[in-house]
């Protein structure tokens, strides 16, 4: 009788053994499974959403062929210029090598791009990065470029602050020369908010981490002083 009893109760632990197995399995197949789907809908998501975010801005007048950057003159040469109106150091790039840029321009020799960056929205309280930079792209269907350039770096806030209210860029557009019926309007509703965070990714992506950052001819200047420039594009 202690036998049979025995065989018994070792047979019922080995089943339950073999039903536990059987239901660890079946729960790690399941985890498996779910992980699966969330890594497959993670995948088609950011899918989406780039897709989505690729193709969901306006593209100003006199942008680059992949619309990251906003073109003046013509000349054999190009040098691109990555800038941000809430950064002093661009400020200081401006003054030091503006003048010697725009001639450069005028006489023909070099292909000015100029990419304006939404870097240091962190550094304002109303994301004036992007919102002058915004401003500074509905200039463009006037040809305005650089006095309005000149103009939101004589006029650039402190960091830290508000930056400039929206009629105040308007205001300075004026100045400049803007006479496009379009362009309070542009400003105010931030058309190109999106073209600029567009021009921040691609700026990103190129290995691009400050601000101002000069390419001649696809190469990096790595002290971008004027004469270092006008070197490169003599070479």
């Amino acid at each position: 009788m202690s036998s049979r009893v025995n065989k018994k109760e070792a047979a019922r632990v080995v089943r339950e053994q073999i039903a536990r197995e059987r239901a660890r399995a079946r729960r790690m197949w399941v985890s498996i499974g779910v992980v699966a789907v969330l890594v497959i809908a993670g995948f088609i998501g950011f899918g989406v959403y780039q897709s989505q975010r690729s193709s969901s801005y306006a593209t100003p007048p006199h942008a680059t062929a992949n619309a990251d950057g906003l073109v003046v003159g013509s000349g054999p040469k190009t040098v691109e210029v990555y800038l941000d109106f809430m950064c002093p150091v661009c400020n200081r790039f401006e003054q030091e090598s503006g003048t010697g840029l725009n001639q450069m321009v005028s006489d023909k020799k070099i292909k000015l791009v100029y990419h304006p960056l939404a870097f240091l929205d962190r550094n304002s309280t109303t994301n004036y990065s992007t919102r002058s930079a915004n401003a500074f792209a509905c200039a463009a269907s006037s040809d305005k470029l650089q006095p309005y350039l000149q103009a939101l770096y004589a006029n650039q806030p402190q960091e830290g602050g508000a930056g400039l209210p929206d009629d105040k860029l308007i205001q300075l557009g004026h100045s400049a020369g803007v006479s496009d019926s379009a362009f309070d309007k542009c400003v105010r509703d931030g058309t190109y908010k999106s073209w600029v965070q567009h021009v921040t990714d691609k700026a990103v992506n190129r290995g691009v981490t400050g601000t101002p950052t000069v390419y001649v001819d696809g190469k990096q200047i790595e002290n971008p002083t004027l004469t270092n420039i006008q070197q490169a594009v003599g070479a």
